[in-house]
């Protein structure tokens, strides 16, 4: 019978900070500001989407009921100005900001509030039109299987959450981009067309979207916290870090995400270029599918992790901007385990598992790349052709697939069967909570490689229904030691994404999730 925690507070917490803002304020008026980006986002609605180009957008658009302090995950009020927590902790009161209006013109209240998550939460409601994966990532499921068991509008701008159990990583995971407030009236008025007409309170509001080409956003003049500098953002898509990197040097675009690690030094060296590095916190790492034969024997996937080379993929295609991963979270994050040891890389202790498995001879298998350079792994592409050498030197021959990069999502991460045998993948930390690297992917509930473990369930669990952080970090220790064991994937880079600017592009401060609101970066 699996047994129930509860948090152990004694008394009713009350936050209240002072509605400030919490940028610089002595920026120049005007302009827009151009970002460069590997990809374009796969939808603007929270209903469909898991990729970071996607949230990167929405954090402009919309609010969250809290959100992060810039350049960290601490947790700080938004359209939530303060709340309040039960002695048990399941019972959660917000008190929202007076005069916080949508983009459309309706106000943003506790009735909106509850709309919203009613919508991600309930199957039967008449605007759930969408797959919501996050929402069961970080709540449990939909219905009865959601961690919360009901919202109540109290009156106009108080509204009540009511937890099944006590949740530690509560409000982080309510600062998550991906939980935005969006207008009720416009969600009802687009149905299912919502992700490309979006609507929010946010700092900057939806103008038009050329898919595959650009998005563009303009100020919100009437937002809570301070106008944008800039009179419009705009989001150009190029795939390619090289026509990327051109754009930014002859002045077509202000800023680039992406930028490969072998152009910092020439980026540092223009005088018209400067080069921002974000806090790393994230995972670049190899996944093998549980339910695809011979990757189910934990030989074969031991033998893999002994057959690649982390130190020379980095020395390759991260110029040292990365260190090598032995834990499915980065070493920056309250609760690593150090004390984990790393499978050594070692191709003739490979091939001696190889053969144990029944493998003498080696066999064949798909490997799934990413077609588009992501924050922890810049050169897919290239990055699997060095997997496939290694592999290859223990008589193991992979052959090498990739599709568009909405069309991997679908296929690994959004399909209810991964078609994939083993893929590269990542993941950027959304919030300062470990359960979001390692409930997130590897729960036996959310792994999308079919890793069912018990074990590691009852672990993570217990960690999300206790707010004692001692005892949370005990046991994700623990958790990382199953996992390790497990080997559901091979951990290959944490790595520290360099970002490329415009001299005359100022206060931009990048976040560690990647989701930064460009509200107060303005131009000389």
């Amino acid at each position: 019978m699996k047994k129930k925690y509860y948090s152990l507070l004694l008394v009713s917490v009350l936050v209240l900070i002072l509605s400030v803002s919490v940028y610089a304020s002595d920026g120049k008026y005007g302009g827009t500001l151009i970002v460069g980006r590997g990809s374009d986002s796969v939808g603007l609605d929270a209903a469909n989407v898991t990729d970071g180009e996607s949230q990167k957008v929405m954090r402009q658009i919309y609010d969250t009921l809290t959100r992060y302090k810039p350049g960290t995950t601490e947790v700080i009020p938004s359209i939530a100005k303060s709340w309040e927590v039960s002695n048990n902790a399941k019972t959660w009161v917000f008190n929202l900001r007076e005069g916080v209006n949508f983009h459309d013109g309706t106000v943003l209240n506790a009735e909106a509030v509850k709309f919203n998550f009613e919508r991600w939460q309930n199957t039967d409601h008449p605007y759930h039109n969408g797959t919501f994966g996050y929402y069961t990532y970080m709540f449990g499921g939909y219905d009865e299987a959601s961690l919360i068991k009901e919202i109540i509008a109290v009156d106009e701008y108080t509204v009540k959450f009511i937890l099944r159990e006590p949740m530690g990583p509560f409000l982080s995971n309510l600062a998550m981009p991906i939980f935005p407030i969006a207008s009720p009236t416009a969600i009802k008025k687009w149905g299912e067309d919502f992700f490309k007409h979006p609507v929010g309170s946010g700092p900057f509001e939806f103008v038009e979207w050329q898919m595959g080409e650009k998005i563009v956003l303009k100020a919100n003049e009437d937002y809570w916290d301070g106008r944008p500098y800039v009179d419009q953002l705009v989001y150009r898509s190029i795939p390619d870090n090289s026509a990327r990197y051109m754009e930014l040097q002859t002045g077509s675009i202000d800023v680039m995400t992406g930028l490969s690690p072998e152009d910092v030094e020439g980026a540092k060296d223009k005088e018209n270029l400067q080069v921002i590095l974000r806090p790393s916190f994230n995972i670049g790492y190899f996944a093998m599918n549980f339910a695809k034969e011979p990757f189910d024997d934990i030989r074969v996937r031991k033998a893999f992790a002994h057959a690649i080379n982390k130190e020379e993929i980095i020395n390759a295609f991260y110029a040292g901007l990365a260190e090598p991963a032995k834990n499915p979270m980065p070493p920056s994050l309250w609760g690593y385990n150090d004390e984990v040891e790393d499978y050594e890389y070692n191709p003739e202790k490979a091939k001696e598992l190889l053969a144990e498995a029944g493998y003498p001879d080696g066999f064949e298998f798909d490997l799934w790349y990413m077609p588009v350079p992501r924050p922890y792994m810049p050169k897919g592409k290239l990055i699997g052709q060095a997997i496939q050498s290694y592999l290859k030197d223990i008589n193991v021959n992979g052959k090498l697939i990739t599709y568009d990069w909405s069309t991997y999502l679908a296929k690994i991460v959004e399909s209810e069967e991964n078609e994939a045998e083993t893929y590269l993948q990542g993941w950027t930390g959304d919030n300062g909570d470990p359960d979001n690297f390692l409930y997130a992917l590897w729960d036996k509930n959310t792994s999308n490689n079919n890793y069912k473990s018990e074990e590691l369930h009852e672990v993570l669990v217990e960690a999300q229904q206790i707010t004692d952080r001692d005892k949370r970090i005990e046991l994700y220790k623990e958790a990382q030691e199953i996992i390790h064991e497990d080997i559901p994937a091979i951990w290959l880079v944490h790595s520290t994404p360099p970002i490329a600017a415009k001299t005359s592009v100022n206060n931009y401060i990048p976040s560690p999730t990647t989701g930064e609101t460009l509200t107060h970066v303005w131009l000389e």
